[in-house]
This record gives C-alpha cells, structure tokens and sequence, in this order.
C-alpha cells in the first residue's frame, strides 16, 4: 500500500518558502484583488519579496490583454511596486483568435473584453454568422448563470463551431458574490459535444509563455524548482503549476473553503499525492 501523503502545512506567513525562489507567479483575483479592492497583505508580501531580489509575475486567467489588466490593478489601487509583469489568458488566447485572421468570431462575453480583439484581423459577427466562437464570459455576471446559456450553446454546437475560451476559470470571487467565468460556459459547451482550445492556466502554453517571460526578465532561464506559483484556484493555480513541475501554495478563498482553512480542510481538497500544493495559506501575507 503507497504510504499516506504528509500532511499540507497551512501557514500564515509566506516569509519562511521565500529564500529559496527566485520567482513567484502570482494569481491576481482571490490573491491579490477580490474584483473590489486590493489585499493590502498580499500587496505587501509581493513587495517584500521583490525587496529582497525576487520578481513577481502576475499569472492570470483575465481573458484581457495585460496591459488592460494594469489599467484595472491601478484603478483598484494596486500598488505598481507589488510587481514585475503581468501574463494573462487573454495574452494566450489572442494566439488562438489570431488563427481566424480573414474569418468571422462570435464574441460570447462583455464589451470589456473587446480589447483582445485589437489588430487581430478577424471580424466580430453574430453567432448566426460565425466561424468560430471566442468566450471570454458571461455578457452580464452579476445576473447571469451557465444555464441561461443553454440553447445558444445546442445551437453552436449543432453547427460545430470551435470555441476558444480565454478564461478557464469556472466561478471567481467578487467582493462576496460568487461569478461565473467563460470556463463555466466551455464546459457547458464540451458537454453538448462541442470543441473547445482553452488558452490560460491550467494549461501548459501559458507556462512555456512564461518561462520565456522569467529568462527575459532574470536574463538567464531560472530553474523550476526556484519558481513558486500562488493561487486560490483548485483546478487552475495548483492543477497547472503540478502540470507544469512547479511548486504551489494555495491560497483559500471562498470559492474553495468558504469556511476558512485548516489542516483537514486541505486534506480533503488534495486527497492524493499528485496536484498537491506545498503549503496553503488563508490569505497572501508576509
């Protein structure tokens, strides 16, 4: 019989797993910003780490380009000391959209999102009209569930058209509502036999994009076993960053553990040795 798991150390500083990394990549929404304000401790422990020579980039599945996501980080205060760069889903996805250059894209999700369409080539058209499908969300989240999607996902489906999803995420936080994300509709689009490129974590070419970011940035490759991944996401932060040979550490938001974190709890999240991460925190602190 394989030999139990030990258990996964629930901390409330980060400080002690800092010495030996050289990199964080760092989940923005549940670890740095909840969608309302900044976590003033977070901010403050990504600052502190890259007082002390680390770098931080901001990994994350916004289905916007980066530099809209700077946009919303200084407008909801976040320090611009607390990081290094930024890599989203949306810069992954823009790869994928980039493919129907000549084509015709349904947009399924907010006008917010339009930017990762910039210089693209392709054409935004209705879904009656379209070749393709890029799902960047729901087109109002603060009202609207998966299921209201249900017919216009059979329709596209029934005519097999390939969807992106730029955001692999199912739910986030904001503030204290629950959201859903594009990644809620693709699986609703998979399951009525839909096709589905996801860009983003937990994905590897969002990864391998970073890797390149972090030798650009350090002017060397960094080792993977010097690179730390932060997140709040179960099947995102923590399932991408095993895929990839990295080390984790999970941060507990209410989407996972809505009643806190303990030892038990962890253990019930990562019941195998595979996907575990090394340590989970309630919250990003120093």
């Amino acid at each position: 019989m394989e030999p139990s798991a030990p258990p996964i150390p629930v901390l409330t500083s980060i400080a002690g797993l800092a010495p030996s990394r050289e990199v964080w990549l760092t989940d923005i929404w549940g670890v740095i910003h909840n969608g309302v304000a900044p976590f003033a401790p977070a901010c403050e422990a990504t600052t502190k780490f890259r007082l002390a020579g680390g770098t931080v980039i901001l990994l994350s599945n916004a289905p916007r380009p980066a530099s809209s996501v700077v946009t919303q980080l200084d407008r909801l205060g976040v320090p611009r000391f607390a990081w290094d760069a930024i890599l989203t889903s949306g810069d992954a996805a823009r790869a994928l959209v980039g493919a129907y250059a000549g084509k015709r894209v349904f947009h399924l999700g907010p006008e917010r999102d339009l930017s990762l369409y910039d210089d693209l080539g392709v054409t935004l058209a209705g879904a009656a009209d379209a070749d393709a499908v890029s799902c960047t969300g729901l087109f109002d989240d603060e009202i609207e569930t998966a299921d209201d999607y249900a017919p216009l996902l059979a329709e596209l489906a029934a005519r097999e058209l390939p969807m992106i999803c730029a955001n692999p995420d199912l739910t986030v936080e904001r503030g204290d509502q629950i959201v859903y994300c594009a990644g809620a509709l693709a699986a609703a689009y998979e399951a009525k036999g839909g096709r589905v490129a996801y860009a983003g974590k937990p994905y590897l070419p969002i990864y391998d994009m970073a890797f390149a970011m972090i030798a650009k940035l350090k002017e060397k490759p960094v080792a993977r076993e010097r690179i730390l991944c932060i997140g709040d996401g179960l099947h995102t932060d923590i399932k991408g960053a095993a895929a990839a040979g990295l080390d984790s550490v999970f941060i507990a938001s209410g989407v996972h553990a809505p009643t806190g974190v303990t030892t038990e709890t962890v253990a019930r999240l990562f019941p195998s040795r595979d996907e575990r991460p090394v340590a989970a925190m309630p919250a990003l602190a120093w």
